[in-house]
C-alpha cells in the first residue's frame, strides 16, 4: 500500500473527504465522509462567558506554527488515537507546503495546548487538539475562529460535532449542505497566515466582549 501523501489529502479535503487510522499503532488508512457533517458556522460562534474572561486575562500566548510536529504530537498523546506515524508525515508534508497549520497556546515557556487543521482556499479544517492546561485548547480554539473571520473564512469544518464543539455553537448539517458550503468556499480565497494581525486582534474583542 502506498503511503499517504499530501497530494492525497488536498484531493481528499476539496471533495469533502478525510482519512483516520484505526489505532496509533496500525498502518492502515481509513477515509470518511459523515453524513450529517459537523460545522460550527463562523457568524454565530458562541464563546462561554468563563472562557471570555479567561482570553481577556491573556493567561495564555498564542504562536501560529511555531510547533506544528508537537501540537500533532500533544493531539495524538491520549489512550486512544487516530493519529498514526503515517498520518504524522504527511500532515507535517502537507504544513511544509502551506496547506496545514497549528494554533498553539503557550504559558510559561511551554506549549499548554493546541490544534492543528487544514486550509484550502476559503475552508479550515480542524483536525485535532488537545490541552495540558485548563482551557489551552478552548483559548486556542477561540483564537483560531478570530483569525478565520478576519481572514474571510466561509467556513469551520469540525467534521463531527462533540460535546466539547456544542458549547461554541457547532451544528450537524445534511452532506448535501456540507458539499454545498465547501464548494463555495473552495470558489473564494481567504488569507491565515498573513491576516493583518490588527484585524485578527478585532475579530477577538468582539468575540470576547461582555453579554
Amino acid at each position: 500500500m502506498a503511503a499517504l501523501s499530501a497530494q492525497q489529502l488536498v484531493w481528499a479535503y476539496a471533495n469533502g473527504v478525510f482519512p483516520m487510522a484505526p489505532s496509533a499503532q496500525s498502518s492502515k488508512i481509513e477515509w470518511f465522509d459523515p453524513d450529517p457533517r459537523g460545522v460550527v458556522p463562523l457568524e454565530a460562534v458562541h464563546v462561554p462567558r468563563s472562557l471570555k474572561r479567561t482570553l481577556r486575562r491573556g493567561r495564555f500566548e498564542i504562536r501560529i506554527d511555531t510547533a506544528f510536529a508537537e501540537t500533532m504530537a500533544g493531539c495524538a498523546d491520549r489512550s486512544s488515537t487516530w493519529i498514526n506515524s503515517d498520518i504524522k508525515r504527511a500532515y507535517f508534508e502537507l504544513f511544509e507546503l502551506g496547506f496545514a497549520h497549528s494554533i498553539e497556546s503557550w504559558c510559561d515557556g511551554e506549549l499548554a495546548g493546541g490544534l492543528y487543521g487544514v486550509h484550502l482556499k476559503a475552508a479550515f479544517f480542524g483536525e485535532s487538539m488537545f490541552a495540558r492546561r485548563s482551557d489551552a485548547s478552548k483559548v486556542a480554539f477561540v483564537h483560531l475562529v478570530a483569525r478565520l473571520r478576519a481572514g474571510g473564512f466561509a467556513l469551520l469544518d469540525t467534521q463531527m460535532v462533540t460535546d466539547h464543539m456544542l458549547q461554541f455553537g457547532a451544528v450537524e448539517i445534511p452532506r448535501r449542505d456540507y458539499r454545498r458550503q465547501l464548494a463555495a468556499a473552495l470558489g473564494s480565497d481567504a488569507t491565515f497566515y498573513r491576516t493583518p494581525e490588527p484585524a485578527v486582534l478585532a475579530a477577538l474583542q468582539s468575540l470576547t466582549q461582555t453579554s
